[in-house]
């Protein structure tokens, strides 16, 4: 076996392949198990010229090499029918593309702007007592609701919820091009509410923390809740070349996939991380694989953004017994460091229903009276801290995302835990007084 020409291609160039694109190249040749010797080399040329690989080729960011590459990437996809160019992000030497194994070699092989190839792996999804159990109350009756911020929730679309729709500022389709704002899966439109749902057809009884922020919808995973990590890149970097333009402060991201790398190497990470220059306060979900150690998702292992753990507040307003989610992911990350940052409620969350969406039609259980819907796991957790957020940026609005982070951060009661199962404690908005 160790004589394939990929085989040979994934241990010449282990350097420029990730852990997950290398795993992929490998067991291309499982079949061959079954196949007789002296088909072998037929079959292989066949799979190296046939079977296409979703991949994000990272560049150097040296000089021109960046704009160098994209050119030879292009010329050498362009006499491939099989292969093509989809992104080119402007934020960061990357591109994703579909690639042949033997495209593949040929890059690796001629093209030496390449830095590394990583593979588009898939990425995904991961309020009646949620809101005061955090006490944003507090806040909201004094008149803080996150007026005029903007929150960016990149998920799977925003249903216009007569809780939210007149708030929708703008919505972006980067899964099937649709104009019309719509989510057919359910979980974007939970999270839309979580953070800004205003309570219109609950005389006040499910609303978030921040119930006049404006709401973005960026639908970056399909109708089961699933993408690419390459369409959840495209979908931050509309976020930030819309920055301006939408008045975007905040992005949310329930959603993430196992963490291969370390964030300084990881795709997703490194767009965050640039919305976090750009000015933008990014909170992403810790994950749901919780109790084990070590289960922090990607992009959550980013030592710049705001990662949201869950809280377990019983279903009731106290804050006295509440405990963390047993499902919540606890550090420490890829890169050895204490994870997540804080913990906000994240079972039982009642919020927006987005009606004949998938979740709505699988988990009919769910639904809470005619509008509603009750969804748990850190996807729930952090677009309650993203409204929180907008509270703080209302209040302040010049504050960088750093200066967010800590106020935040510096408000999180103690909940005298090991530091990777809580952060720095539970959120309290009372605190930000």
């Amino acid at each position: 076996m160790l004589g394939f020409s990929m085989i040979k291609m994934v241990r010449q160039h282990a350097d420029k392949l990730d852990r997950s694109m290398r795993l992929q190249l490998v067991n291309l040749y499982r079949p061959f198990q079954k196949v007789p010797c002296f088909l072998h080399s037929m079959l292989e040329n066949r799979l190296k010229k046939r079977n296409k690989l979703p991949v994000i080729i990272e560049f150097y960011e040296e000089g021109d090499a960046c704009s160098l590459g994209l050119e030879q990437v292009h010329q050498t996809v362009s006499g491939h029918r099989k292969c093509a160019v989809h992104h080119q992000f402007t934020s960061i030497p990357f591109c994703a593309a579909t690639l042949t194994a033997n495209v593949m070699e040929e890059l690796l092989n001629n093209c030496t702007h390449i830095k590394k190839i990583h593979h588009d792996r898939e990425v995904k999804a991961l309020l009646d007592k949620a809101s005061p159990s955090i006490r944003s109350d507090v806040l909201n009756s004094s008149g803080v609701t996150g007026k005029d911020v903007t929150i960016a929730v990149v998920d799977t679309g925003v249903y216009p919820h007569a809780d939210l729709k007149d708030r929708i500022a703008a919505f972006k389709d980067l899964v099937n091009q649709k104009t019309e704002t719509y989510d057919d899966n359910g979980h974007g439109t939970h999270c839309a509410g979580d953070a800004a749902g205003n309570g219109y057809l609950s005389d006040g009884k499910y609303k978030g923390p921040a119930p006049e922020a404006n709401i973005v919808g960026v639908k970056v995973l399909n109708k089961t809740g699933s993408g690419s990590l390459s369409t959840v890149i495209a979908g931050v970097q509309w976020c930030i070349d819309n920055k301006e333009k939408y008045g975007i402060k905040i992005i949310s991201m329930s959603l993430g996939s196992q963490a291969t790398q370390p964030a300084a190497e990881d795709p997703v990470v490194k767009i965050v991380e640039e919305a976090w220059k750009q000015g933008i306060v990014v909170c992403i979900a810790a994950g749901n694989e919780g109790p084990d150690e070590k289960t922090i998702s990607s992009p959550g292992i980013s030592p710049k953004v705001i990662t949201v753990g869950a809280m377990d507040d019983q279903n009731t307003i106290e804050r006295t017994d509440d405990i963390p989610a047993n499902f919540s992911s606890r550090g420490p990350t890829i890169d050895g460091l204490t994870k997540p940052d804080l913990l906000t409620p994240g079972v039982n969350i009642v919020s927006l229903r987005s009606p004949g969406s998938y979740l709505d039609k699988v988990s009919k259980s769910s639904r809470v009276a005619e509008n509603y819907f009750s969804l748990s796991g850190t996807s729930m957790a952090t677009p309650i801290c993203a409204g929180v957020a907008a509270l703080v940026l209302q209040q302040n609005p010049e504050l960088t995302p750093d200066e967010v982070k800590e106020k935040l951060l510096n408000s999180a009661e103690d909940w005298r835990l090991p530091g990777n199962t809580q952060g720095k404690g539970y959120l309290d908005v009372s605190k930000l007084i």
